[in-house]
């Protein structure tokens, strides 16, 4: 009698067993970036979102687990010197995948008194020694093309998949209807051609949508600057995003599109 009623439960334990390891196992997709990405508290404030809070509707989150670490106002520098990336780098694992997207608020100064986020432009390895007003410390701040260089060899050194993301475009139409593609974009790809990490020109891809849209549509994407979209122009990044990721050759991210 014992072992009639001892089998389903060892069989029950397994299964339980089983279920947690695989929910252990469940990869991570980490996004960092700015405001573009997550805008404030990532809950619509102002009417404005970033395209990182709508990924869930397009990959299966039973398969992946999304977290958006993106935080606005961050260039490619003060996300490492806040300490966000160390934070990071103490969970992930092998399997788990970064989606990095900077540009927009590096081309601040190096040492303002108000953001003091600023990279030299370029992808090379220039440094300038500086004091950093609001941080207190002295810092030695380094190009664009170094810290996207750190960001995805560090994820590769924990087997992980990084795919760098060109910026999305600002709604700047010339007067011929074109949007001129962003410099941060070509340096983006400059890195992920020297890193060996995947690549999504979100710029280039986002731009052809526009054009195709016309200024007056885009508009509408734009409730207060710019800059940031409204959650219909965050969805539709985000979908754009989704389609460079099915377009990556041998990356199994898009195995967990819906």
């Amino acid at each position: 009698m014992k072992i009639k009623f001892l089998l389903p439960a060892i069989a029950l334990f397994l299964v339980i067993t089983a279920s947690f390891q695989k929910l252990q196992n469940k990869p991570v997709l980490y996004i960092i970036g700015d405001s573009t990405v997550q805008n404030g508290s990532g809950k619509g404030a102002d009417s404005l979102w970033g395209w990182g809070s709508f990924m869930g509707l397009f990959l299966n989150t039973d398969k992946i687990e999304i977290q958006n670490h993106a935080k606005g106002g961050r260039s490619s520098r003060t996300f490492l010197t806040e300490g966000r990336w160390d934070s990071i780098m103490k969970t992930i694992k092998k399997g788990d995948y970064v989606l990095m997207q900077f540009g927009h608020n590096d081309g601040g100064e190096l040492a303002d008194t108000l953001r003091a986020r600023g990279t030299i432009k370029g992808i090379g390895e220039e440094s300038k020694d500086i004091f950093n007003p609001i941080r207190k410390v002295n810092e030695t701040v380094f190009t664009y093309g170094h810290y996207m260089r750190k960001y995805a060899n560090e994820a590769k050194s924990k087997g992980a998949i990084p795919i760098i993301v060109s910026p999305v475009p600002r709604n700047k139409f010339d007067d011929k209807g074109k949007i001129e593609k962003d410099q941060y974009g070509t340096w983006a790809l400059e890195v992920a051609q020297q890193t060996g990490a995947y690549f999504i020109d979100l710029n280039k891809m986002v731009i052809t949508q526009y054009e195709k849209m016309g200024a007056e549509k885009v508009k509408e994407f734009f409730p207060k600057d710019h800059t940031h979209t409204n959650e219909s122009g965050a969805v539709l990044n985000a979908e754009l995003v989704t389609k460079g990721i099915k377009q990556l050759k041998g990356c199994d991210l898009k195995k967990y599109i819906k």
